[in-house]
């Protein structure tokens, strides 16, 4: 019987260290799923923000607005005050959207220096422009250290005559 002194204490040891080889486990994974729900909300922002750009390209949708969102995604469009009572060209207005939509992309997606471009190509019809819009940002690299380019495309026919 006494051969079996401390058998008990070596049990709960190894116990311990089973506990806390799992719990190390759980914590790196939570790590993983923190990561991986960021780059998911920066792409559920950027295919917000491209809606938007898109619903306002609609709304001002005349042959050169479309040339003049074209023209802004390339730089960084300009405030050309066109809120309240003052009335503002299509070409004026549609670089003003870009200003304004930059600047929430902005805030809404990491590193300042994001890129967008705006292009425009003949539809179906011609009536019809198709528009792309890129979002470029960038986050960090969930698997080594540094930062990852990301990039949401889309493509859209914009209508620039009623009927379409």
């Amino acid at each position: 019987m006494s051969g079996s002194r401390g058998f008990t204490l070596l049990e709960a040891l190894l116990g311990f260290m089973i506990l806390s080889i799992g719990m190390l486990g759980i914590a790196s994974l939570q790590a993983v799923s923190l990561k991986a729900g960021k780059t998911s909300v920066y792409g559920s922002v950027a295919m917000m923000k491209v809606d938007e750009l898109l619903e306002s390209m609609r709304i001002n949708n005349s042959p050169a607005a479309l040339v003049a969102y074209a023209a802004a995604g390339a730089g960084d469009g300009a405030n050309n005050g066109c809120t309240g009572a003052a009335v503002c060209a299509a070409d004026l207005l549609a670089q003003e959207d870009i200003f304004w939509w930059k600047q929430n992309l902005k805030a809404g997606l990491p590193d300042s220096s994001l890129s967008t471009k705006v292009t425009l190509a003949a539809g179906a019809a011609p009536v019809i422009t198709r528009v792309t819009v890129d979002v470029t940002w960038s986050e960090r690299n969930k698997d080594a250290i540094g930062s990852v380019s990301k990039t949401y495309t889309t493509t859209a026919d914009i209508c620039t005559a009623v009927p379409c």
